[in-house]
């Protein structure tokens, strides 16, 4: 068995996404560090941003509050998200995170398992009103 080689990846070092709502940003991936198991990276909102709602019907997606405060919706259900606090949306349900405050919010997120293809790991089920244009986020495809 050959082992995969020890990446490191910098959050400043990655282009942000922005065409779902703020600033998303995937550090490691299968294009990345060659996973093979899920991907992961981080969210930045600002003050009254939120990303649109949208779902991933392969996989479980893992959020971690670092600073500041978010409100995620999952399914009809609003949960109020603080730092220090996680929260797991399960496959298949929509979700949609938005910051209500005064102050950036700082998320890391985790999604497993990988879905069959990139492009059916998300599904949006909304779209910004003027979506900014840019690159996607790269998470499949070889390095």
């Amino acid at each position: 068995m050959t082992a995969a080689p020890v990446v490191k990846v910098s959050e400043g070092d990655v282009r942000p996404d922005r065409r779902r709502g703020g600033e998303v940003r995937v550090l490691l991936s299968p294009r990345t560090v060659t996973s093979t198991s899920g991907f992961g990276g981080t969210l930045t909102l600002g003050p009254g941003e939120y990303v649109c709602e949208h779902t991933h019907p392969y996989s479980e997606e893992f959020v971690y509050v670092v600073r500041g405060g978010v409100v995620m919706r999952v399914g009809d259900e609003e949960i109020e998200l603080r730092a220090g606090d996680a929260l797991m949306v399960p496959i298949g349900e929509r979700h949609r995170v938005r910051n209500p405050g005064s102050e950036p919010a700082h998320v890391v997120f985790h999604l497993g398992p990988l879905a069959p293809r990139p492009e059916l790991g998300h599904v949006d089920l909304e779209h910004l009103p003027t979506a900014p244009e840019g690159p996607a986020s790269q998470v499949g495809g070889v390095r």
